[in-house]
């Protein structure tokens, strides 16, 4: 078993390398052949979604190996550069999850009135998640596990759980590094990511504070013990300054190599990425610290569902492009009405068990090409909007049920009775800029 466990890693490790070096000739198919033998050896483990995904990628390469067998290089070049992102994204996330920083960060967003913990819990966890992704509601829901221990189940920690899934679920929207804008930008290449960062980030804003509306009320005399923090503000700032830091050169480097050197959006943030990982493993044995690489073979779930839908939505583009033929179009009343149909389309896959990965794949795989180019903003951003919104409120949401496993809240309780009016509300506003958006840019 540890065999087949360092074998699942290492493939991994060496999918990894494939992705970072895609751009010499030959690499990007290697690199796909790897992830599928590291997918093949972990199908034990793969839900229930992820085998369905996996059958029809197969399906899918039979059909392409058969009509359309020159598409393969591409799609396999796509699934390599993707895989690599999301492993290294975990990579980072798992370095910096170590960091004393975090617990310091976490007691002070739960300080404060109601309305302030509230909002210090969605908007740290909306902080949080930029580098740490999952890591961030690991953290975040293990808060509130403590709390329901010492307290109990209490409108406390149902707010805090609230302000969790909805500060993961506006990462997506926003995130110069979630996979939710870096998809979006690969199959909607005419679209800059400053421009639909521009338009998502006040909308991102607006939803978590939107949030603090859809809550429970809480008891005003409710003790909450004062964390014991530094008495310097400086030192209470410290921790955020240095998350703050560590993401702004993330960023400052992925919009530098995407923009001054060219590169694709994804291969510029899989860089940025994997050169902050090498820092913190380099400071970290400077300091006599264990500069040890976390495993990879828990990471089957992750490589079918990011590799195998960008596989996928390359060789859907393809077929259709042929299928539709190159001067396809919708009437010119159609492009707004599937924008504002998007982000229900991402939820209604969501509450179906679909990941927006997989629904973001196959909606940029079909309507990307056929979009008006100077109205590719709205087709954006009614992708991540409704992408953040499938994260936040749906039950099969990964983010859901890791806080379902970690607290023991329902993740269909959060769903359905937690969620379920704000984010139909924010799905008609979302459409609705979309759509509007999309009107004015045609």
């Amino acid at each position: 078993m540890h065999l087949l466990l360092s074998t699942r890693s290492g493939l991994a490790y060496a999918a990894l390398g494939a992705g970072i070096l895609s751009f010499l000739p030959g690499v990007g198919e290697l690199g796909a052949v790897l992830v599928f033998a590291a997918i093949l050896l972990g199908w034990r483990d793969l839900r229930w979604v992820s085998r369905m995904l996996l059958v029809l990628v197969v399906l899918t390469l039979a059909l392409a190996a058969v009509f359309t067998p020159s598409a393969l290089p591409a799609a396999a070049a796509s699934m390599t550069r993707l895989t690599a992102l999301i492993l290294t994204v975990m990579l980072l996330s798992a370095m910096l999850g170590r960091s004393a920083d975090l617990g310091a960060i976490s007691r002070q967003v739960f300080a404060g009135s109601p309305m302030v913990r509230y909002y210090g819990v969605a908007f740290g966890t909306g902080f949080l998640s930029m580098p740490l992704n999952f890591g961030s509601v690991g953290v975040m829901a293990t808060m509130i596990r403590g709390e329901m221990d010492d307290r109990g189940d209490t409108a406390t920690t149902r707010n805090a759980s609230r302000g969790v899934l909805r500060g993961f679920g506006a990462s997506p929207i926003f995130s110069p590094l979630s996979i939710s804008i870096v998809l979006t930008i690969t199959f909607v290449p005419a679209l800059k990511s400053w421009e639909l960062i521009a338009v998502s980030l006040p909308l991102a804003v607006v939803y978590l504070l939107v949030g603090g509306v859809f809550r429970e009320p809480e008891q005003p005399d409710l003790p909450v013990p004062e964390p014991a923090e530094p008495a310097s503000r400086l030192q209470r700032l410290a921790p955020w300054l240095r998350f703050a830091g560590i993401i702004g050169a993330i960023c400052v480097a992925t919009f530098s190599l995407s923009g001054a050197f060219d590169l694709s959006y994804s291969r510029a943030v899989t860089l940025s990425c994997f050169g902050a990982v090498l820092v913190g493993l380099a400071v970290r044995k400077a300091r006599g610290a264990p500069a040890q690489l976390p495993s990879m073979a828990p990471m089957s779930n992750e490589l079918v569902i990011v590799g195998g839908s960008a596989f996928l939505g390359t060789l859907i583009s393809v077929f259709a492009a042929q299928w539709l033929g190159a001067g396809f179009s919708l009437p010119g009343w159609a492009y707004p009405v599937a924008a504002f149909s998007v982000p229900w389309v991402f939820f209604l896959g969501g509450m179906l068990g679909f990941n927006p990965i997989v629904t973001g794949t196959l909606t940029g795989g079909v309507l990307g090409p056929i979009w008006p180019v100077g109205a590719v903003l709205g087709l954006g951003m009614a992708m991540v909007a409704g992408w953040g919104l499938t994260t936040a409120g749906t039950p099969y949401s990964a983010n859901s049920l890791l806080l379902e496993r970690l607290t023991g809240y329902s993740a269909r309780d959060a769903a359905l009775r937690w969620n379920l009016w704000m984010s139909v509300c924010c799905l008609l506003v979302s459409g609705l800029l979309a759509g509007s958006l999309t009107l004015v840019l045609s």
